[in-house]
């Protein structure tokens, strides 16, 4: 169990200790801190207490990414042929076992439901009465954070290799260089029938992240304009976090059909969830602050407050949250087996250069009736895709000799 851990943990650690980094230089920058290191109290003491002061904003976002490991480690779980549940749901929905669905889905929303509370009651003992008293300082950055050179750099060598791969052919079959070590003329391979792995990474690549870029700014836009309005997206956010990605796109082809754009919109339905539970913790804590206070005391009106106060704090750690999520979106997008709008099944991707037909390509509408399998000739594929052979019919038997 150690290498599906990391597998989950690593990623969403790494999440979720940006989004972190995103608020301790604004709890290093109070005023009491500066007291206390002028005062010569230990830097260890100052980091502790600017933690506390810090965490409660990314709590919510631990609970939510809890429920989101449980039920959305479809790929892990198949990777290490774990049994799990995110598993055991794709399954019983390419079966159409609808108990085991809604059993599932009531699991999930459960547990969300508890994450989601712990998260909210820890956030309010840490913060203390300061939130209820409107006494807290702002966590707004000082300075905007600077650029960084390796982040830049694994820029330049992403785009790179899009590059190169857009000029190759992704569609050419070499039969005689099949399965090929790395060389000059292919420098990332060949695949099982000689097509260049390069060229088809450098296609699935461009399309899967425009895509995924496309559906990253639309959840952005609706997980902030829902943030905004913590008592309608608090329960909302935690019940559609509950729902794998994977399960969405079955649902949404249930839904509305199988669609060139149904696993953005799969994608796009449940990925909006952390982004406003992470909004509407930025806006509980801003809207406790004590210039916020001070401001409106002084007849500023509400779109006053929004304008110059409320979204130049709110909107850049959730902008930079949004950044973040963006190789999960292309994921989810991959998992579904269609990253580009309109392409046929030839063309390359992120999802089917896994080599297996995606969830949303077998899948049928809840409840339909089953699709009927083409008959054919003996030898030829059938509506399964397995090639069967002709059976010969048993000779008749000799009759028995009469005694």
């Amino acid at each position: 169990m150690v290498l599906p851990s990391l597998a989950l943990g690593l990623p969403a650690g790494a999440l979720l200790g940006r989004v972190l980094d995103d608020a301790l230089p604004g709890a290093f920058a109070e005023p009491w801190s500066r007291a206390a290191a002028a005062r010569g109290l230990p830097a260890r003491r100052i980091a502790r207490q600017a933690l506390r002061r810090a965490v409660p904003g990314v709590l919510p976002n631990i609970g939510l990414f809890m429920v989101g490991l449980t039920g959305g480690a479809v790929a892990v779980e198949q990777v290490f042929d774990i049994p799990g549940l995110g598993r055991l749901s794709l399954q019983a929905a390419m079966a159409q076992d609808l108990p085991m669905l809604q059993a599932f889905a009531l699991a999930l929303i459960l547990l969300a439901a508890a994450a989601g509370g712990l998260a909210r009651l820890a956030a309010r003992l840490l913060l203390g009465p300061a939130l209820r008293d409107g006494a807290l300082p702002s966590l707004d950055r000082p300075t905007a954070p600077s650029a960084r050179a390796i982040p830049l750099l694994y820029a330049a060598l992403l785009l790179a290799v899009v590059v190169l791969g857009a000029l190759r052919d992704p569609l050419a079959v070499h039969t005689a260089a099949r399965l090929t070590a790395p060389s000059w003329a292919h420098p990332f391979g060949t695949d099982a029938l000689g097509r260049d792995l390069l060229a088809r990474v450098g296609h699935g690549a461009l399309s899967t992240l425009a895509l995924a870029a496309a559906v990253s700014a639309a959840a952005l836009v609706a997980g902030v304009l829902l943030g905004l309005v913590p008592r309608l997206s608090g329960g909302l956010a935690e019940t559609v976090n509950a729902v794998p990605p994977v399960l969405a796109g079955l649902l949404v082809a249930g839904a509305a059909g199988r669609g060139p754009y149904t696993p953005a919109l799969a994608v796009a339905a449940v990925d909006w969830a952390p982004l406003a539970t992470h909004t509407s913790a930025l806006l509980r804590q801003q809207r406790a602050a004590a210039h916020l206070a001070a401001t409106r005391a002084l007849g500023a009106s509400r779109r006053h407050l929004l304008r110059r106060h409320i979204l130049p704090a709110v909107l850049p750690p959730v902008v930079r949250h949004a950044l973040l999520r963006l190789p999960s979106v292309a994921l989810a997008l991959a998992a579904l087996g269609l990253p580009r709008p309109g392409c046929p099944a030839a063309v390359p991707g992120v999802g089917p250069a896994a080599g297996r037909e995606p969830p949303l390509r077998r899948a049928r509408p809840l409840g339909g009736p089953r699709p009927r399998r083409r008959a054919g000739p003996p030898g030829a594929p059938g509506g399964d895709g397995i090639r069967r052979r002709a059976v010969a019919a048993p000779a008749p038997s000799a009759p028995a000799p009469a005694h």
